[in-house]
């Protein structure tokens, strides 16, 4: 099966080129000031969280397909920084568009659920008699659950599209509708890697809220934290950068591990 021949390719690749953990952990290094801050100080930290939110947008696709550029070259034999930069610089424009596409639709999303929010609380309490207004709820939650499906859907044909672009050389459009081909002809395997994918991906969540919360004061009212918490919170969040690392790359190998065995534009088909 494509998702267990996937995993045990890629412990292998990552011991051959342990290099591959850097740029992740390069990444995640990024991120750590924000906790840090938050410890610090509550009101700067969630400025300097928006700030980076916003510059990651741009950042993130750079990594992306660099990581997958290392990802493929370690299946293979040895890799480097260089293939990293080689392949961000390369493919940076089309995996942006590409993940500008799903910045746009998690957006329309939220909207959608912001707004289907709002009518829903007034329906629950804006009618007293509960009568048409437990009718508006209930369509409302339909609605809301039809959209959340189809959401999940969209992001679960589409997931390789950076694959897609790196490996397989396409650009944005045909990389996106590579993927949702991809997918539907091998439905099965897709749904075991997803499913995998999101076991451990929450499992990873669960850290870095656990360590995100030993990080962050108790106090709202607290300003400037004593020098022991301060010490306390860039220890744990190096300690989740490096947790970060190992996951991100890990997971990065194994996709594209994972896509190559169900790429059949490359021939690569083992399912």
């Amino acid at each position: 099966m494509a998702v267990l021949n996937a995993l045990r390719e890629t412990p292998g690749a990552l011991l051959r080129n342990p290099v591959v953990f850097v740029p992740v952990l390069v990444l995640m290094l990024f991120q750590a000031p924000q906790m840090v801050l938050q410890t610090v100080n509550p009101l700067l930290g969630s400025v300097v969280s928006l700030a980076l939110s916003l510059l990651f947008i741009f950042v993130t696709p750079f990594f992306q397909a660099g990581l997958i550029g290392m990802a493929d070259e370690a299946l293979d034999g040895p890799t480097s920084i260089g293939r990293f930069l080689s392949a961000g610089k390369a493919n940076y424009v089309s995996v942006l568009v590409a993940y500008l596409v799903l910045v746009a639709v998690n957006f329309a999303v939220g909207f959608v659920v912001f707004v289907g929010a709002i009518f829903g609380g007034v329906a629950l309490f804006g009618d007293a008699s509960g009568g048409p207004g437990l009718a508006v709820l209930a369509v409302v939650g339909v609605v809301a659950a039809v959209g959340v499906l189809a959401y999940l859907l969209f992001v679960f044909f589409v997931q390789f599209y950076g694959q897609a672009i790196v490996v397989s050389g396409l650009d944005a459009v045909a990389a996106l509708k590579h993927s949702v081909s991809v997918v539907r002809h091998h439905l099965l395997s897709a749904f075991g890697y997803s499913v995998l994918v999101g076991v451990f991906g929450a499992v990873a969540g669960g850290v870095f809220v656990l360590g995100a919360s030993l990080a962050t004061p108790q106090s709202p009212h607290l300003v400037a934290a004593p020098q022991g918490t301060l010490l306390g919170a860039v220890a744990v969040a190096a300690l989740l950068a490096v947790v970060g690392s190992l996951f991100g790359s890990f997971f990065g190998v194994f996709s594209v591990a994972f896509y190559r065995r169900i790429d059949t534009r490359a021939g690569r088909e083992t399912v």
